[in-house]
């Protein structure tokens, strides 16, 4: 990659993930790595379509997504700075079996399929940080999974607005109402009246395709326990990536 197109994206690579890498191996896959902007509701891969590449997330979010032959989508995870979408490549799928969709609009460093898997294959470091940040992703899906069947709207949402916010660069989250209800399964005017009651409550503001956390410490008290469990167990698996 041209020196005067990483220029373009200052204090790159951003991401955790990649900054936990010994800097001898980092630089042995900086190389391999393309700077990208990625952008809100974007569609990184599709389900069931070629799994070309891998993203390193250095701000914004990206969503991982089933998606359900009527067209509906629940969403299983989420992946920011302190992790990659490598966790079906680690295990050498070709096609992805998920959706990868933006949340958060930002920058990732991108690598293709056959680079990341050659790195796995070659570069023992680089495959144990990768397959430690699986095991931790996996946690997650399975906190995520409890949480939806466990908890009430106003709880989760609390949650999912905190986890976004960890991987965000300020308080205020470029979201609409829409997506919010889609991400957590829920109609419209459920998520409205969700939105609301923590607005009633000071913790958080809804303007036109954004949200301002005005009280993070609050809005942990609404939320479930399952948002410390998350963190708990990232930090757990990946002890310098998970940070704020």
């Amino acid at each position: 990659m041209a020196s005067n197109q990483r220029s373009k994206f200052p204090d790159w690579p951003r991401n955790r993930l990649l900054l936990a890498l010994p800097a001898r191996i980092r630089g042995q896959i900086l190389s391999s790595l393309e700077p990208v902007k990625i952008e809100r509701e974007e569609v990184l891969i599709d389900a069931d379509t070629s799994l070309d590449h891998v993203y390193f997330p250095d701000s914004g979010v990206i969503s991982i997504v089933a998606v359900y032959p009527d067209g509906g989508i629940i969403e299983m995870a989420t992946i920011g700075r302190e992790g990659s979408t490598g966790f079906q490549a680690a295990f050498g799928a070709k096609v992805s079996s998920v959706r990868l969709f933006v949340q958060l609009p930002g920058t990732a460093a991108r690598m293709s399929r056959a680079a990341f898997v050659h790195a796995m294959e070659t570069i023992p470091v680089f495959r144990s940080l990768m397959f430690a940040h699986v095991h931790a992703f996996l946690e997650q899906v399975m906190i995520s999974a409890g949480c939806n069947g466990s908890h009430g709207l106003k709880q989760r949402l609390a949650r999912w607005l905190l986890m976004m916010r960890d991987r965000n660069d300020d308080d205020t989250l470029l979201l609409t109402q829409d997506l919010l209800a889609e991400m957590l399964g829920v109609q419209r005017p459920t998520i409205t009246n969700a939105i609301n009651a923590l607005e009633r409550a000071s913790l958080i503001t809804c303007g036109r395709r954004r949200v301002t956390i005005l009280d993070r410490d609050g809005l942990m008290r609404v939320s479930c326990e399952c948002y410390m469990l998350t963190r708990a167990r990232i930090a757990q698996h990946l002890p310098k990536t998970y940070q704020n």
